[in-house]
């Protein structure tokens, strides 16, 4: 009988990661659309099923009059994330938007500070989110919200558009109302939920890929 043929090398599987040169560590089965209006900070992690609408951008500016040496500097970013930040899975970013006369709707920048925690299925639709901010599972923060650096906000509450939540504030319920402030039996020294005030989502994006 003649030898059987060699049967071909099977290719490697490909991680479920990908790691960026500025350390971003981005799962393969996340949804980011636009990614060219997608700022990430470095060391950010962005788990399975999380989805960032890069995509709903303010349109650009018109070309600018010649005559005119003052350029526009609208910027085009969509989506902006600090360093360290954690979306967990089901989490959707979306921009902001208001009525326009000029388009229907435009968008606004969503930006995201540093060391700040998205808990999973939360929706955010927030114009600032501080540092340091643990938002809880299934929160929803409504449009043009902003969330000042250190807040808390718990799981399943719902923030109204526009509402402002101070610094160093906790709250609750739908709609939100504060209930406390970090430091005073809310936060302190806690590794789950968001990971700790301290170096924790340091810990959190160094265990990213080293399961199994």
């Amino acid at each position: 009988m003649p030898p059987a043929p060699p049967q071909p090398t099977p290719k490697p599987p490909k991680p479920d990661w990908v790691e960026t040169e500025t350390g971003n560590k981005v799962s393969r089965r996340s949804q980011l659309h636009g990614t060219q209006h997608i700022t990430l900070g470095g060391r950010c992690v962005i788990h399975p099923t999380v989805c960032i609408r890069g995509d709903l951008v303010r349109p650009p500016p018109p070309p600018p009059d010649p005559s005119n040496l003052i350029k526009s500097k609208t910027p085009l970013t969509s989506v902006s994330l600090g360093k360290y930040t954690v979306l967990n899975p089901g989490a959707l970013l979306r921009p902001p938007s208001r009525p326009s006369k000029s388009h229907g709707v435009t968008y606004h920048p969503l930006y995201i500070g540093s060391h700040t925690w998205v808990g999973a299925d939360a929706v955010l639709e927030a114009a600032q989110v501080g540092d340091h901010v643990v938002i809880e599972e299934g929160v929803v923060v409504g449009k043009m919200a902003i969330l000042k650096d250190g807040c808390r906000v718990l799981r399943g509450c719902v923030v109204p558009p526009g509402m402002v939540v101070a610094a160093g504030l906790v709250v609750g319920g739908r709609p939100a109302r504060v209930v406390g402030e970090v430091g005073v039996g809310w936060g302190v020294g806690e590794d789950e939920g968001g990971g700790g005030w301290g170096g924790g989502l340091r810990e959190v994006w160094r265990g990213v890929g080293r399961e199994g």
